[in-house]
């Protein structure tokens, strides 16, 4: 009797530690950003080691744009910096897939991103989707769609959004939000529509601070930058600042009751994968569709106002016609 008792104590004993061992393998599509290196080094890296223990990179697909020249020309380099932090780099996307629980889609150039992710929902990977979560408010519409269709949690943020002072801003902590005052670089990418690229960062800001429900906007521009001016349902302003020529900084200004409130700039990358991280265990994303879909209908409608010399476009406007190209691209995975 007391052996077969020794005997399951010691199969239990080797279950758990089994058990305790377990990694949650991640893979990287897109090898064209230094998001991919910053985070392979974050968690392979091993210098902090309550960050990163259950996690590891472990294979990565490193294509990634082919039209883009800042990134491509990326790649060749990125692809040693992540194989001496002991990645497997592989031929496919389907490849990848064999061999990780989840993924980290980086892919510099965001219309390849519903191509790339449609492979990742029929494997049924858990997945963040780096910003652009695609190149045009249609692709965005469509992405999620399709990753209601299979079932699978996604999210997509700019780092600049878990700035800690940005989420005490959010949360209320530094009082109720009266307007908002954003801006970041604007770099401009002619295969995007303008923000998607870059200055998506600065509008992400934005919606941070100010949440939903943004109703209308026009926008003012010259080639040093952008103004964007939003209204939103309960009457309140919040503004975006594209800079074209100038300092290429991240912040901005909060109203409140008791005065103004810096916004927070970036802080490295560690505050977003942190959140990636905890929505890799839980399958809950820390960023709802819907606050998602309204920043890229931001952009759209900014971009319509542009184009029809500052006139004051509808977000709802906005919608409506990303909302047809969404249609189309959805057919072709019918």
């Amino acid at each position: 009797m007391k052996n077969r008792i020794a005997f399951f104590f010691i199969l239990l004993m080797i279950s758990t530690s089994i058990y305790a061992q377990k990694i949650m393998r991640i893979g990287i599509i897109g090898l064209d950003t230094s998001h991919s290196t910053a985070f392979t080094e974050l968690i392979n890296g091993g210098s902090d080691e309550t960050f990163s223990k259950g996690f590891r990179i472990v294979a990565a697909y490193p294509y990634g744009s082919k039209t883009i020249q800042s990134s491509y020309e990326r790649i060749p380099g990125y692809i040693e910096k992540v194989k001496a932090q002991g990645v497997e780099i592989v031929p496919s996307i389907a490849e990848l897939l064999d061999k990780v629980d989840c993924v980290l889609l980086e892919t510099n150039d965001g219309r390849l991103h519903l191509e790339q992710a449609m492979e990742v929902f029929k494997a049924g990977k858990i997945c963040y989707i780096d910003k652009p979560i695609g190149a045009t408010l249609g692709d965005a519409i469509a992405i999620y769609e399709m990753a209601e269709r299979y079932n699978i949690p996604i999210f997509s943020s700019s780092a600049l959004r878990f700035t800690p002072q940005n989420q005490k801003l959010r949360n209320g902590e530094l009082g109720k939000i009266l307007g908002a005052d954003c801006y970041s670089p604007h770099k401009v990418e002619p295969t995007h529509p303008d923000f998607g690229f870059y200055g998506i960062h600065g509008v992400e800001t934005l919606y941070t601070i100010m949440g939903t429900g943004c109703e209308s906007v026009n926008r003012m521009s010259s080639d040093r930058g952008d103004i964007v001016v939003g209204r939103w349902k309960d009457g309140r302003i919040g503004t975006f600042r594209g800079i074209t020529k100038g300092p290429q900084i991240y912040g901005g200004t909060a109203f409140t009751p008791k005065g103004a409130v810096t916004v927070g700039g970036y802080q490295g990358y560690k505050v977003l994968l942190k959140q990636i991280l905890t929505f890799f265990q839980t399958g809950v994303a820390p960023i709802s569709k819907e606050e998602t879909i309204e920043i890229f209908t931001f952009m759209k409608a900014s971009n319509m106002s542009k184009e029809q010399n500052g006139r004051i476009v509808t977000l709802e406007e906005a919608y409506q016609k990303g909302r047809k190209d969404a249609q189309k691209l959805i057919k072709a995975y019918k």
